[in-house]
């Protein structure tokens, strides 16, 4: 299978330390690639990259037939990159609906269009991508008063607003309770298949990455130390000692003390 995204030598330096040491990866299209590694380890410094708001200093992504290394970030969104973040980024004095029509109106170019009124741009659109989401129910309501899952939810549709060929979501169930938290992911397995694209994330609870992941990858002081299926992370030796040290798994993790 050829690989939707294709990563090779990416790098950042700051100042004498190397936040990501010439990693390499690949993502497919249809894929849920889970990037993790403890506090420090390069993941949200690779994020940044892939999404241009850091410059690598070296190394290329390939996203089909172009190098997303020195794009700037409305230039990456445009080749079909989307990306939500671990504090969700949505408009809280608009309602759920116009948050989504903000998102179309972007990606049509339209965003400083005065002739006509915002309120009626693409409205079926958003109405469709908030059905998607299971958001159309409260497409009226403000955007400040939904909880927080919702607010993730939202985020996701307005993620989705540029067809993304690729999805990055950065931590997308932080803050969220168990049930929450699998319920999105598993929304998004079902987006992804919809839609044919990819999806890369982080994150910390190794029951969302386990239970949700085709595939994972790990970081550790900004190196990749491990690729493979959730169960071959689970027991790899390299991993175990990167978030535990020694003589210590996810399993024994889980039901130790907290």
């Amino acid at each position: 299978m050829t690989a939707l995204l294709q990563v090779r030598g990416l790098q950042r330096r700051f100042g004498g330390n190397l936040a990501v040491d010439g990693i390499d990866f690949h993502i497919d299209q249809g894929e849920l690639l889970a990037m993790i590694g403890p506090n420090g380890a390069g993941k949200s410094t690779t994020f940044n990259l892939l999404n241009g708001q850091l410059r690598a200093d070296g190394g290329t992504a390939w996203l089909g037939g172009r190098d997303l290394i020195g794009l700037r970030p409305r230039e990456i969104w445009k080749q079909g990159v989307g990306r939500t973040f671990q504090i969700a980024e949505t408009f809280a004095s608009l309602s759920v609906v116009e948050n989504v029509q903000m998102a179309l109106l972007s990606a049509a170019g339209r965003v400083f269009d005065l002739w006509r009124a915002a309120r009626d741009f693409q409205r079926e659109q958003a109405l469709g991508l908030l059905r998607d989401v299971g958001m159309q129910g409260q497409a009226e309501r403000p955007c400040s008063v939904l909880a927080y899952g919702d607010v993730k939810r939202l985020e996701l549709a307005i993620a989705l607003a540029n067809r993304p060929r690729l999805l990055l979501m950065d931590e997308p169930t932080a803050g969220m309770a168990s049930a929450e938290r699998h319920e999105l992911m598993v929304l998004t397995r079902r987006l992804v298949a919809e839609r044919g694209m990819a999806v890369l994330f982080t994150e910390h609870s190794m029951d969302v990455v386990f239970a949700h992941a085709d595939r994972v990858i790990v970081l550790a002081r900004g190196r990749l130390i491990a690729t493979g299926r959730p169960a071959e992370i689970r027991e790899h030796p390299a991993v175990q000692e990167a978030y535990f040290g020694t003589g210590l798994s996810f399993e024994k993790r889980r039901g130790a003390p907290q």
